[in-house]
């Protein structure tokens, strides 16, 4: 069983966050991470996943066109990600920098491919999603590690058979 860690990142910071979120899918036996860029991912890793855990830095607010593009670019495979997993997280540079507007715009097409929101565990935030400001420190990246756990598991309760 797999689950999409789907990110854009400009400077790096994306990309640490959504390592950190792949490192706790990977901690539930019996589901794999696929940690895919908007540049490597196709719709088949889409069809294929149980779950999108998927992230941006803040642009203006909201995901950058980056993750946008590909969402837009999908919605020929919407109807087959009905009832999967979706789950969000965000970097940005400033405390007040808009994490939680961006993670909306993410929930938001989420939804729209008729996915099953959830947020991060209330170990972490009990919140949208996972934010940081600049890189995640230790425990922004424990609570990536626990949102991916968190995706995984109920995965796992959802997908097996």
């Amino acid at each position: 069983m797999e689950i999409l860690v789907l990110y854009y990142s400009k400077g790096g910071n994306t990309r640490k966050l959504a390592e950190a979120i792949a490192e706790g899918v990977e901690m539930v036996e019996g589901v794999s991470a696929s940690l895919k860029n908007t540049d490597n991912v196709s719709k088949d890793d889409f069809i294929s996943c149980k779950g999108i855990i998927a992230g941006s830095p803040v642009y203006f607010g909201t995901m950058a066109a980056q993750l946008k593009k590909v969402f837009d670019d999908y919605v020929s495979v919407r109807k087959k990600m009905e009832g999967k997993i979706g789950a969000t997280f965000t970097t940005s540079g400033d405390p007040t920098g808009g994490k939680e507007t961006t993670m909306m715009s993410i929930i938001q097409a989420l939804l729209i491919y008729g996915m099953v929101i959830v947020g991060d565990p209330m170990s972490a935030t009990g919140h949208y999603g996972v934010g940081c400001v600049g890189a995640p420190e230790i425990q922004y990246k424990e609570n990536g590690r626990k949102l991916g756990q968190r995706v995984a598991q109920l995965a796992k309760k959802l997908f097996s058979e």
